[in-house]
């Protein structure tokens, strides 16, 4: 039986490469044989044809809790594989604040192989800065590096010493590693549920101020130049701290961050009356930072846009407001709420694809994000104006913790395809 397969007539789209034409692909041996305006039928070949459709690298998200190890009553590698598949997401940054966390190069090891074994989804896992996520003593970040480690993180827990972010952005160094930060001072965030302000106030909420991300980005903004370290901000969200990282890049400090679609398409409103699917860390903004997030995707200052997948249980989320655990799904909804932004007209196509795709495989550090003759077909065919409805207790995977509830998304992942294997659709 052939593996050969031809999408004819769609769009190609790769911001990476310059790519952007009607035309042909073909898939040979899990591997892109061809593309070209028109590449003929080579006998044998499943033929995929999609009128409208745009076919683009396979997405690659920066950012996700897996639930795996320690917490698989809210996901799954298993469920987490076929909610990223229906996402167009074939490549994966996993958390390593798990039960226990992954400050051991066999977790490392283990996490790699079994994403193998999904077959549909390449799983990149992060190390622990920390023991344990604990905050107390450094992990061995050098042993986990050469375990496959793509980067260290203690995920959703701040790094809240300025001594340990010091020695981690230090030793990172040494091998070209980076510490991604969770930016949110965690004394002025601890007992928080919402952002500080009116709204807050109002609905009888503990606040959160918006500085505390602003102060832990320009703290490691100053580490980072103290020790040459690379350091990473993720699911930054506030204006104020991207003023601070723009300025940083721009005086050429090792400073790299990505946003989350929350942050960009909702602001605090969302919580609506004690709505605690909107219950996100960092915690939903004001729409001045919405708006500066959007400003700041487009200025090339957000390096990448990650879906900050954090799955939870009814349990979790059937609590009073102030104690709801905090987070939100967001692999199958990643493309299409980052394409509501360019039908708004705030981002490109091509910058949108670029976010998703080739921007966070540099990140990584990874040969992924292209097409390109010879490579992995891991491949996203999506509709740009096709429309579908996000329904919490319908969606692909096992958590449905999502902010985006009852939304109509302009844009469907009309198929998956894994090293030339269709994984969804």
């Amino acid at each position: 039986m052939s593996s050969d397969t031809l999408f004819t007539g769609v769009r190609l789209l790769d911001p990476a490469s310059g790519i952007d034409q009607h035309g042909d692909l073909l898939v040979r041996d899990g591997l892109i044989a061809d593309f070209g305006p028109s590449l003929g039928r080579p006998d044998g070949t499943a033929v995929v044809a999609e009128d409208g459709a745009i076919l683009c690298p396979g997405l690659i998200d920066i950012r996700a809790a897996l639930g795996e190890p320690g917490y698989e009553y809210r996901e799954t590698i298993a469920s987490a594989a076929e909610a990223a598949a229906a996402g167009g997401i074939t490549t994966l940054a996993a958390l390593p604040d798990t039960l226990p966390a992954i400050d051991d190069p066999a977790l490392v090891r283990l996490l790699r192989a079994r994403g193998e074994e999904t077959g549909s989804l390449t799983i990149l896992p992060y190390g622990a800065v920390t023991a344990g996520c604990r905050g107390e003593e450094l992990a061995e970040l050098g042993l986990l590096a050469e375990a496959g480690a793509v980067a260290f993180t203690d995920g959703s827990r701040a790094i809240a010493s300025a001594r340990l972010m010091r020695v981690a952005l230090s030793y990172a160094r040494g091998f070209g590693g980076r510490i991604v930060q969770h930016p949110e001072d965690p004394s002025l965030a601890q007992g928080g549920a919402a952002t500080e302000g009116e709204l807050a106030t109002r609905l009888g909420l503990p606040g959160i101020p918006a500085a505390a991300e602003a102060i832990l980005v320009a703290r490691d903004i100053r580490l980072s130049a103290l020790t040459g370290g690379a350091v990473h901000f993720a699911h930054v969200s506030t204006a104020e701290a991207l003023r601070l990282i723009r300025q940083a890049k721009a005086d050429g400090i090792a400073v790299t961050c990505d946003t989350a679609p929350p942050y960009f398409d909702l602001n605090e409103t969302a919580i609506g009356d004690f709505r605690t699917y909107a219950k996100l860390s960092p915690p939903l903004r004001k729409e001045a930072d919405r708006l500066a997030v959007v400003a700041a995707l487009a200025d090339g200052t957000i390096d990448a846009i990650a879906s900050d997948h954090q799955p939870r249980d009814a349990d979790d989320k059937r609590q009073p407001f102030a104690q709801a655990t905090p987070g939100g799904t967001g692999l199958a909804t990643l493309l299409g709420v980052t394409l509501a932004q360019v039908h708004k007209g705030a981002l490109t196509l091509a910058q949108a694809i670029e976010l998703l795709t080739a921007k966070p495989a540099a990140l990584m550090r990874i040969d992924a994000g292209r097409l390109a003759t010879g490579r992995p077909a891991d491949l996203c065919l999506f509709h740009p104006e096709r429309v579908w409805q996000v329904e919490a207790g319908r969606l692909p995977g096992k958590a449905q913790n999502t902010p985006f509830d009852g939304r109509a998304m302009e844009g469907t992942v009309l198929g998956t395809w894994k090293a030339g294997r269709r994984v969804f659709g």
